[in-house]
């Protein structure tokens, strides 16, 4: 494949990254932002409720220390809304040039596909490998919830999920390859995803688990819609990336007619009748 016709997939890549953030940010501010605020307000009350015991003892010290908080840098309204966009933009676009470029090294390769079937095919593996198999071993909280003091180690361990799922999922695919031309392409495939189950379970048991416990106190209702709309919001960050870059792929790879042909057929002379 040639430079520029990388460099066309990488810009159409990035522009489908943005078009796809667009969608989830959409799907994140009516779905995931609710469960946000009520994760927050829980946590206040929680706070209220720990403060007033102190009250009652020390008196006005206490209800001095209470009131004396950390203001927030960014208030809740801008965090909800610019914060958000700009954040999940900027994710779309580097997601959307990492994928354009995993897609030009793909294509062709991974069977008989075009670039619309190519495509969809990548997003559902980035999705389960990227974002999937890590929220199973690391599933997301609200962002109220838990010791922040820990914040470090939980997004290392995730990051750290990432990389190894990733990279199960490579060897799996070339173990794949590898296997096609004795079992077949779709035995092949089977055992080359059963493989990665496989794999992925053992790196599951072997990294250090969440040590931050959800409070017994927080809603379990809440903490599930909280989860669920984060999936959700990857599921359609994924979906809507794979379709729309694959339409523009497919177009940016159409071949066309040469420049010199074009030129002659316009400059060739109309014959008449008679």
């Amino acid at each position: 494949m040639h430079a520029s016709t990388v460099r066309n997939l990488l810009v159409r890549g990035m522009i489908a990254g943005v078009l796809a953030g667009l969608c989830a940010f959409v799907a994140a501010y009516v779905a995931g932002e609710p469960s946000v605020r009520d994760s927050i307000a829980q946590e206040e009350i929680h706070q209220e409720g720990a403060h007033s015991a102190p009250a009652h003892q020390h008196g006005g010290e206490a209800r001095q220390q209470g009131g004396e908080e950390e203001e927030e840098l960014v208030s809740r309204p801008v965090q909800s809304t610019f914060g958000l966009a700009t954040g999940v933009l900027v994710y779309g676009v580097a997601l959307g040039g990492i994928a354009s470029l995993v897609f030009a090294g793909c294509l062709g390769r991974i069977g008989r596909f075009g670039p619309r079937a190519t495509a969809a095919l990548l997003a559902g593996a980035a999705f389960v490998t990227v974002y999937l198999v890590p929220f199973l071993k690391y599933p997301a909280n609200p962002p109220a919830v838990g010791n922040p003091d820990t914040i470090g180690k939980r997004t290392t361990l995730f990051f750290l999920m990432i990389v190894v799922s990733v990279l199960l999922a490579v060897v799996a695919v070339i173990a794949g390859r590898r296997l096609a031309p004795r079992l077949g392409n779709w035995n092949a495939a089977v055992a080359a995803g059963g493989g990665y189950a496989v794999a992925v379970a053992v790196a599951c048991l072997v990294l250090p688990g969440n040590t931050d416990a959800i409070p017994a106190t927080f809603p379990a209702a809440l903490l599930w819609e909280f989860r669920l709309a984060s999936i959700g919001v990857q599921a359609l960050l994924w979906t809507a990336f794979g379709l729309i870059f694959g339409a523009l792929a497919e177009r940016a790879l159409r071949p066309g007619k040469p420049a010199a042909v074009a030129a002659g057929e316009a400059a060739a002379p109309v014959r008449t009748a008679g």
